[in-house]
């Protein structure tokens, strides 16, 4: 049975280094790992990669190997569903096995949860999946971006190109949240909130 792994964020280079799109930087990561390059096929309104992960690995093959769709929606956060819908729907693939990862306000930069179902806690790329899918039970890797200084407002700060001097930090984390993501698709929920959340 195929897994959808969608990172969430916006398309463009306006949006490229933004907080917001973490996810992208999350499906990037795996996608490197599985030594798989995304297209952009006809209709599905995102940029897939398409690979398999297995005990062994992204891009592995073995008895216990599955198929793996990565992809980052070409649409803008608040209609990330529509992506999601179109790519289930192609290649058959449940609610139940779908995984966003997504940014996280409510979460300190640096740490991350795993969780199935729940509510979309004011983030429009979670809402979003929940309408077209007609369920919010899937998969959520919440990346911690944590909540703006100050008085500075939420939406702006998520949409803010990444301080220079945090770049590496947040490469770092990015790398840490896609061990989660793989540890989730190999290991089990259980397993990896046990490892990863904090």
């Amino acid at each position: 049975m195929t897994w959808l792994l969608v990172g969430l964020g916006n398309p463009g280079p306006t949006y490229a280094m933004t907080r917001h799109n973490v996810g992208f930087f999350v499906a990037d990561e795996l996608a490197r790992r599985a030594g798989s390059s995304f297209t952009a096929p006809r209709g599905m309104h995102a940029e897939v990669s398409v690979t398999r992960i297995s005990s062994a690995g992204l891009g592995a093959v073995g008895a216990d190997a599955t198929k793996l769709v990565v992809a980052k929606p070409r649409t803008f956060m608040n209609d990330s569903g529509r992506a999601v819908r179109k790519l289930c729907d192609f290649h058959q693939i449940p609610p139940e096995r779908v995984v966003a990862v997504h940014d996280e306000l409510d979460i300190d930069f640096e740490t991350l949860r795993v969780k199935f179902g729940g509510g979309d806690n004011g983030h429009n790329g979670l809402k979003s999946i929940r309408a077209h899918l007609g369920t919010g039970d899937y998969y959520r890797v919440r990346y911690g971006i944590g909540r703006p200084p100050g008085r500075q407002d939420p939406a702006a700060y998520v949409l803010q190109p990444i301080p220079s001097s945090l770049r590496e930090a947040y490469a770092v984390q990015t790398t840490h949240v896609a061990d989660a993501v793989e540890s989730l698709l190999t290991q089990g929920l259980e397993r990896t909130q046990n490892l990863f959340n904090s």
